[in-house]
């Protein structure tokens, strides 16, 4: 997958940036930069082509997510990312994934079908990406959600499953909710910044 890698001395972890549809491995760069300069950067574009907008996964039609599909890539996505590790020499367990609406359901889910192989999460605007996965102990997960409350594009009731759900597989939680859009604001970005200082 292309990506693009910038280190910094001393990290405190990595924090990897997965955008939202018709994005790019440059989309969140400025996100990540109001967030923290003390983390690795590592930002990945997604593969997936849908009419011309880089996806991590496919979709059925508009808010149906193709669970198969979803399902394969973040094995792809995993191994991949066990791959880069070597590569760059940090340890997974220090990583923090941060994605946005579609990159956010794609992050997800990698913490749900991978339990406990990462830090954490920041999601901005996800959804349940799927409700196949068994109900495994997400007791060394952390995991910031945001959402906002008139989402077109995501009904709260969605986030609010999903938060409600890593909360009750025992996932440190933090949802921070917007009387908003589905557009990304700069208090989301900016209780995100606290939530990974505390970290």
């Amino acid at each position: 997958m292309k990506h693009r890698w910038q280190p910094v001395a001393s990290p405190k972890g990595t924090l990897l940036l997965l955008h939202g549809t018709g994005g790019d491995e440059t989309s969140l760069l400025p996100v990540a930069r109001d967030v923290t300069d003390e983390w690795n950067v590592l930002s990945v574009r997604g593969d997936v082509d849908e009419a011309g907008a880089l996806r991590f996964f496919r979709r059925l039609r508009e808010g149906v997510l193709d669970e198969d599909d979803l399902i394969e890539r973040t094995d792809a996505f995993y191994n991949t990312l066990v791959e880069w590790s070597t590569q760059y020499d940090f340890s997974l367990r220090d990583v923090v994934l941060l994605g946005y609406s579609n990159g956010a359901n794609f992050a997800a889910n990698v913490l749900l079908q991978y339990p406990n192989a990462l830090r954490g999460g920041i999601l901005f605007h996800p959804m349940v990406p799927t409700r196949r996965h068994e109900a495994i102990p997400l007791d060394a997960t952390d995991v910031f959600l945001s959402a906002g409350t008139r989402d077109p594009l995501v009904p709260f009731a969605e986030a609010n499953e999903l938060a409600e759900r890593f909360d009750d597989q025992g996932a440190r939680v933090q949802f921070h909710i917007e009387a908003g859009d589905h557009r990304l604001t700069y208090s989301e970005v900016d209780a995100a910044k606290r939530w990974l200082a505390d970290l």
